[in-house]
């Protein structure tokens, strides 16, 4: 089989990037993007992050043709590499495109996911404690009502309410974004 050539023509070209609501004792993780960020500098946001083709290229394939499951594991890496996390229970939460100032098209698919209590492990790594990355300034775990107050990228808010109504047991048919009224 012909390896896929990466490379198209800017009309087809999107960052893909994706987002985790982390929720932990009924509170949510916001962190503040570091003023040198392109895009929403200094703003407050949620872990995550873009998706590469580094991401996934060099590990096996599931199936002759394709990988599955790269993109849960790319927001299980980010989260981690972003806020020293590990998350669990992961679900979709919605999706969003947008143009960045620099005019690069971006889908971003949001999901919502629990905090993961750290296992007493062997290895070096240590979850369960917020540790920045230089992507971000500040952290806060934050209720609904709590997040309304920090200036945070539009939609961040909303998101972060869909996934609480969705951890409170709102049927997924019901929740749908809902804009806030500036």
């Amino acid at each position: 089989m012909v390896e896929p050539n990466l490379k198209h023509d800017d009309s087809h070209l999107h960052y893909i990037a994706i987002t985790a609501i982390i929720h932990k004792d009924g509170r949510y993780l916001i962190t503040k993007r570091s003023p040198n960020e392109k895009a929403f500098p200094n703003m407050w946001t949620v872990p995550g992050g873009r998706i590469d083709a580094k991401d996934y290229v060099d590990t096996p394939k599931n199936t002759p043709s394709a990988w599955y499951g790269e993109v849960e594991n790319t927001l299980r890496r980010e989260v981690r590499e972003e806020v020293n996390l590990e998350i669990e229970n992961i679900k979709y939460l919605v999706d969003m495109t947008l143009l960045r100032p620099d005019g690069i098209p971006v889908v971003v698919l949001s999901y919502y996911a629990d905090y993961k209590t750290p296992e007493v492990s062997s290895t070096s790594y240590k979850s369960g404690e917020v540790k920045l990355d230089d992507d971000a300034t500040e952290f806060a775990w934050v209720t609904p009502e709590e997040a309304e107050k920090y200036e945070l990228i539009e939609g961040i808010y909303e998101e972060i309410v869909m996934a609480d109504k969705f951890r409170r047991g709102v049927s997924f048919s019901s929740v749908k974004f809902e804009p806030r009224k500036y």
